[in-house]
């Protein structure tokens, strides 16, 4: 319990690595390979973290991060067009 923490604490560490998988973006003045090392960093602790809850089986979350994805990019599709007003 003490080297692994608490469940509050895995479910915290969790939702942090959700999120950063939810933001992820490539950095300004980054390489793929460098964005691709810091996915895979992001994945890895998911699956690893997942791996210690057995409620959460990692193929789960993983087809779970997987439909969010597409959710998130389907609506950024659908979003209307913003108009944008030039200046002369």
């Amino acid at each position: 319990l003490t080297y692994k923490g608490t469940n509050q604490a895995k479910d915290t560490k969790i939702n942090r690595l959700v999120h950063d998988y939810e933001l992820f973006t490539m950095l300004e003045n980054e390489n793929i390979s460098s964005m691709f090392a810091r996915f895979n960093d992001i994945i890895n602790a998911l699956i690893e973290e997942a791996k210690d809850l057995s409620t959460l089986p990692s193929d789960d979350l993983l087809g779970s991060l997987m439909t969010h994805e597409l959710t998130m990019s389907d609506q950024a599709r659908n979003e209307p067009k913003k108009k944008s007003i030039a200046l002369k």
